[in-house]
């Protein structure tokens, strides 16, 4: 199951006009990036649940068929917290093993190793888990013998902090999980259901995935630097272009392209245009000629005008950067 159902604040103002689900990670929306990972190990039915803007996300994202996977959605009028949407789909897990993955995760940590270890541990639940050399904005995991939980922090103040070993958002759980989680009930893994385990002495454990890569694009810093990874190679999304033009942009002969640079299709680029990486040009982007554009990323349909000139900037779906403007570590987005 993919997590989805929130409002993504901590992008505002560029998620007030896109569902979290469909926040575009050079080109794709992540929720594809994350339908295509669970696929390559092995998952072809996933249940997604949805809140704000929930015709969006059914739009582009469909039945699964066009990614290889059945989609089941869940719609949540009222939101009942990352447990307690799971716990709407009981039904639908059956007595089956299953993983749990928010979908604000880009990453390549090897779920075929996690769900061995989940086995041989005979796990009601495990967390996958990567060190982080700064862990005050991230739930903090203490674990004992053979990788069994005995702690949790939740966003320790520097130098209070347990462990360097970080929550990532991906869960295996049992069908055992549901008696831990009640019914109707606004219930969170993290601050809730997790405690509650470590309390209870369950068969509940955290996997190191070692070196994988992993970055949680839900904040406005870690949006960049997970694009930025992705353009200069440091993570690998398989069959996406990590840079470079798609053929159905037009860009004028005299642009100036510098470094890591991503243009999306039908994008359209006028004469004496200089963009310098990294950054992404959305399909269907139009930058109007002698624009300056660095180190910034553009949703789809953006446009800028004569002249200006952008850098270190997010600028949203749809919206005009005026003419002759300076613009510089802004965040622009239609309200």
């Amino acid at each position: 199951m993919i997590l989805a159902g929130g409002l993504s604040t901590r992008l505002y103002p560029l998620t007030r006009q896109v569902p979290k689900p469909l926040v575009p990670v050079v080109g794709e929306p992540n929720a594809v990036h994350l339908i295509q990972y669970l696929h390559a190990y092995g998952f072809d039915e996933i249940a997604i649940n949805v809140h704000y803007l929930p015709d969006a996300i059914l739009a582009t994202l469909g039945d699964g068929s066009q990614f290889g996977v059945k989609l089941t959605y869940l719609h949540e009028d009222v939101l009942l917290g990352s447990a307690g949407a799971v716990k709407q789909m009981e039904s639908y897990f059956g007595d089956e093993t299953f993983v749990v993955v928010g979908c604000d995760l880009l990453t390549d940590i090897p779920l075929d190793r996690l769900i061995a270890f989940h086995k041989m541990r005979e796990a009601l639940a495990t967390i996958a888990l990567v060190k982080r050399d700064e862990v005050d904005q991230y739930g903090v995991v203490v674990t004992g013998e053979k990788g069994k939980i005995v702690g949790f922090q939740e966003k320790p103040a520097k130098g209070t902090e347990a462990s360097t070993m970080v929550n990532t958002g991906i869960y295996v759980f049992e069908p055992g999980i549901f008696a831990h989680i009640p019914a109707a009930t606004f219930y969170d893994f993290g601050k809730q259901v997790f405690p509650e385990l470590r309390k209870a002495d369950a068969a509940f454990y955290g996997y190191d995935a070692g070196r994988a890569y992993w970055c949680d694009i839900g904040t406005l810093g870690e949006y960049r630097r997970g694009t930025e990874d992705i353009l200069d190679g440091t993570f690998a999304i398989p069959a996406t272009r990590a840079k470079g033009a798609d053929p159905s942009a037009s860009i004028a002969p005299d642009v100036e392209i510098e470094g890591d640079v991503w243009i999306g299709a039908g994008a359209v680029i006028e004469a004496g245009v200089r963009i310098a990486g990294p950054s992404v040009i959305g399909d269907g982007v139009r930058i109007d000629r002698n624009a300056r554009i660095s180190s910034s990323i553009f949703w789809d349909g953006a446009r800028v005008g004569l002249n200006a000139t952008v850098a270190n900037a997010i600028v949203g779906r749809d919206y005009a950067v005026p003419a002759a403007v300076n613009i510089d570590g802004a965040v622009l987005a239609n309200e």
